[in-house]
């Protein structure tokens, strides 16, 4: 077989697609379900259950409002009931989508040797091999740590936990804060340093007294202990405190990159545990390639499809380098928070010594011939950084009135939207809390990625009515 692929998550499931639609043959071996862990563990059943949690809370709203009387009752079992038997309708619309782009799939763990995998009691040879293997929750130093949950425990569950103990100070920590305290749990987050630190201070203020007023916050808060219904932390005062409720840890994710440790040397594993590429997703060993969660970097399902499509279409010999500039991300709460920065983003386990190693007299740029008139890639090097020492022009304008956001108006809760420009009027960061934010701000960091000017929005035309307030900023701020 020509071209194998083990993990069939976004990374590995969409190089397969890409793959097929190049015309070539593709063995697709998946451990457990196709979709990885966004399907089954993470993006999707949080997607799931924040919808839920809105409709919550505006039912909550709406009755504040005496627009609404009575309680809403809700079946957690029942929920995720539901969302297994959605999990299952899109494992066999995965399924069928690959198998019909000569994908063969194959169920089953598998074990590299040499230039042999072997699944199932069957071996089979490669030309090209992609490890698209994803990573796991990781699991922090934390005595008993055995006591605590992570994301993949979440359909799991029985009940909503009356309280609940979140470690870890990062977007999922926000989400399932988020979840939890709109079905009924009383939630503490405990950040060892701050809480969202990659947020801009006036958009963290926002979320934490706006959107996440219902639950506790503790920064500077070192966990000591984690107990069967406890949390034994240390505050920032030196003082320890005991928190009942269940732990929930979400303290980032490690690779699951074993199954090359006998194939890669262990200095083309980073410090983490992922596993180190060039800027083609290609290890030193010339012909194995890995794309997604395994390398490490962002852990954002749209990167890792991107990584993925790359490393089909270099093995297929369409030769293209990644980049990460302006990277849009958002975080599911109450009101969608999205946000992309003009940095180019740096992948830790990048190794650009692999370039100059392995490929000799590439034309990084042919892609002429991938299904004959399709459109070229651009793989533009040429990163617009963040100039620190260069003064940015802010502008912070509220949410609009618009659909989700009208009833929010007399709270004063409709979102707000920041951004900055640079002296040649380029847009450098852009985070806006709307309904609409995580449309609006995928295509803004497109824009960015190609330096649109703003003096040219005079001629952009909105749809109204919406809560996309960016078109107020370009075109009369």
């Amino acid at each position: 077989m020509k071209n194998i692929i083990i993990g069939a998550g976004p990374a590995g499931r969409l190089a397969g697609l890409e793959l097929g639609r190049l015309g070539e043959e593709v063995i697709l071996i998946e451990k457990e379900k196709l979709g990885g862990t966004c399907l089954n563990e993470g993006c999707m059943v949080v997607c799931a259950l924040t919808d839920i949690a809105r409709f919550l809370n505006d039912a909550s709203h709406y009755k504040s409002l005496n627009l609404m009387k009575g309680d809403i009752e809700f079946s957690y079992e029942e929920i995720v009931k539901k969302i297994k038997k959605t999990q299952e309708i899109i494992h066999k619309i995965d399924h069928a989508e690959n198998t019909s782009n000569n994908n063969k799939i194959i169920y089953g763990e598998a074990k590299i040797n040499d230039n042999e995998v072997k699944v199932n009691g069957e071996s089979f040879n490669y030309k090209n091999l992609l490890i698209a293997t994803g990573a796991n929750p990781h699991t922090p130093n934390i005595k008993g740590v055995e006591y605590s949950i992570n994301n993949k425990d979440i359909l799991k569950l029985k009940k909503v936990p009356e309280k609940l103990n979140i470690i870890g100070g990062s977007i999922i920590a926000a989400e399932i804060s988020n979840i939890y305290s709109s079905l009924g749990s009383e939630v503490n987050v405990i950040a060892r340093s701050e809480f969202l630190k990659e947020l801009d201070p006036e958009i963290k203020e926002y979320i934490v007294k706006k959107l996440l007023k219902n639950v506790k916050i503790h920064e500077k808060t070192e966990p000591l202990e984690i107990q069967k219904n406890k949390t034994i932390v240390k505050n920032k005062d030196e003082k320890v405190i005991e928190m009942e409720g269940l732990t929930f840890s979400a303290t980032g994710r490690s690779p699951n990159s074993k199954i090359l440790e006998n194939i890669l040397e262990p200095n083309q594993f980073d410090k983490k545990g992922a596993i180190k590429v060039n800027e083609m997703m290609q290890t030193n060993v010339k012909n194995i390639y890995a794309a997604g969660d395994v390398i490490g970097g962002l852990n954002l399902t749209p990167v890792a499809r991107m990584q993925g499509i790359l490393a089909a279409r270099n093995m297929a010999g369409y030769f293209n380098k990644i980049e990460y500039k302006c990277i849009p991300q958002s975080i599911r709460l109450e009101m969608d928070v999205s946000f992309v920065k003009n940095i180019e983003h740096k992948n830790s386990a990048i190794n650009t010594k692999n370039n100059t190693d392995n490929i000799d007299n590439i034309n990084y740029n042919n892609t002429n011939n991938i299904n004959n008139d399709k459109n070229d890639i651009n793989n533009s090097t040429d990163n617009v950084n963040v100039n620190n020492n260069e003064k940015l022009n802010e502008v912070s304008v509220p949410g609009s009135a618009g659909p989700r956001a009208f009833w929010k108006v007399l709270t004063n809760e409709t979102g707000m939207t920041k951004a900055s420009f640079n002296s040649k009027e380029l847009l450098e960061s852009i985070t806006a809390i709307s309904p609409s934010s995580v449309n609006d701000i995928a295509y803004l960091s497109y824009l960015m990625r190609i330096n649109e000017n703003i003096e040219n929005f005079d001629e952009f035309i909105e749809i109204h009515p919406s809560t996309d307030v960016f078109f107020q900023i370009m075109k009369y701020t």
